[in-house]
């Protein structure tokens, strides 16, 4: 599922969940609704292209996330943080299978 959120200082944000609600991936800031929209169908587009999008990380504890790029290379979001590289695998899958749900 992907939700849609407004911040208090007017910009929006998305946030994909998993079927059970569990946040998989916080986007960044953007200035509009449109926006986001706009940014949501570009990643829905290239969901499936073999992970080009996907940028794994070790942060400076040893603790695994991933970020969301578009298709310029700039992140729009990230996960949260993983005790395991097979676990931040796992969330890659989960936030690909997110997309396919509806937005909300």
């Amino acid at each position: 599922m992907i939700k849609i959120d407004k911040d208090k200082d007017g910009s929006f944000h998305f946030i994909l969940e998993s079927v059970d609600g569990k946040t998989l991936l916080k986007s960044i800031s953007f200035t509009s609704k449109n926006e986001v929209n706009n940014v949501i169908k570009d990643i829905r587009c290239f969901k499936n292209a073999n992970g080009k999008f996907f940028e794994r990380k070790t942060n400076t504890d040893g603790k695994f996330l991933v970020e969301l790029k578009n298709s310029s290379g700039k992140v729009i979001g990230s996960s949260g943080l993983y005790s395991s590289e097979a676990g931040m695998e796992n969330g890659i899958l989960n936030i690909s299978n997110s997309l396919d749900l509806g937005v909300k």
